[in-house]
C-alpha cells in the first residue's frame, strides 16, 4: 500500500481535477506557454515554499491548507473535463445542477480527506523525469517519482491534455499504474447504481470525506 505521503501528494495533484467552476475562476491564471513538465515542477516547488516553516501553523488551520491546495493546483487543471471523466457515463444522466454540485461536494470531501498528508511534503520529494513527448499533440504525460520517508521511489504520472486556449491542464494521476480517475469513476457509478446520483450528491454534501471512504470501503469489499 502506497504511504500517506506519496498518496497525499499525488492526490493533491489530482485531486483538483473534480473542483468546480467557481474555485478555477478564483485561481490566478496559469502562466501562459508552460510545457506540462514546468508545470508540475512549478507545483512541487511553489508547495514546499507555503509549507515550509508553516507547518504548526497549517496543522492548527485546516482552511488555510486548503486554500495553499487551491492556489497551488487549481490553475493547472482541466476541471470541467475531469469533473465529467469522473461521472462518466452518468455525466449525460445529470442536470446541470446536479454536475456543478457533484464536482463541488466531490472537491470538497477529497480535498479534506488528503489535505493533512501534505504537511509531510518537503522540497525535493518528487522527482520530474526527462520529458519526450510531442508538445504539438493535444495530449502527453508527465512522469515523476516521489521519494518516500524509506527512501523507496513510487511512480506517479500526469495526463495533460491542451486547453482550447492553447495552456497544457492536467485531468488525471496515474499511481503506480492506476488512473485516479478511473478508480474514482468506478467507485462513483457503483454508488450511483446503488443509491442514485441525487443521494449521492447528498452524501458527499453532508457527510464529506466520510462518504468517501464508504464507497472506498464498499469497492474493496466488492473485490
Amino acid at each position: 500500500m502506497l504511504r500517506r505521503l506519496a498518496l497525499a501528494t499525488a492526490l493533491a495533484f489530482g485531486t483538483i481535477v473534480a473542483a468546480p467552476t467557481f474555485a478555477q475562476a478564483a485561481a490566478p491564471a496559469a502562466a501562459a506557454g508552460q510545457a506540462p513538465e514546468q508545470i508540475v515542477q512549478g507545483i512541487a516547488d511553489q508547495l514546499a515554499n507555503d509549507i515550509d516553516g508553516h507547518r504548526d501553523e497549517l496543522k492548527r488551520n485546516q482552511d488555510k491548507l486548503i486554500s495553499i491546495i487551491d492556489e497551488v493546483f487549481l490553475p493547472h487543471f482541466d476541471i470541467d473535463y475531469a469533473s465529467i471523466l469522473v461521472l462518466g457515463q452518468h455525466a449525460r444522466e445529470a442536470t446541470p445542477e446536479q454536475r456543478e454540485r457533484f464536482a463541488k461536494a466531490f472537491y470538497n470531501s477529497i480535498t479534506h480527506r488528503y489535505a493533512q498528508g501534505l504537511l509531510d511534503y518537503t522540497r525535493g520529494r518528487v522527482k520530474v523525469l526527462p520529458f519526450n513527448g510531442d508538445l504539438n499533440d493535444k495530449r502527453t504525460v508527465v512522469r515523476t517519482q516521489v521519494v518516500l520517508d524509506d527512501g523507496k521511489l513510487v511512480s506517479i504520472d500526469y495526463a495533460f491534455r491542451k486547453s482550447r486556449s492553447g495552456d497544457w491542464k492536467a485531468y488525471d494521476v496515474i499511481i503506480e499504474g492506476i488512473s485516479y480517475i478511473t478508480n474514482y469513476r468506478n467507485q462513483v457509478d457503483a454508488e450511483i447504481r446503488k443509491v442514485g446520483i441525487e443521494q449521492l450528491i447528498k452524501n458527499l454534501e453532508t457527510q464529506g470525506e466520510n462518504a468517501l471512504k464508504a464507497m472506498d470501503q464498499d469497492s474493496k469489499g466488492a473485490q
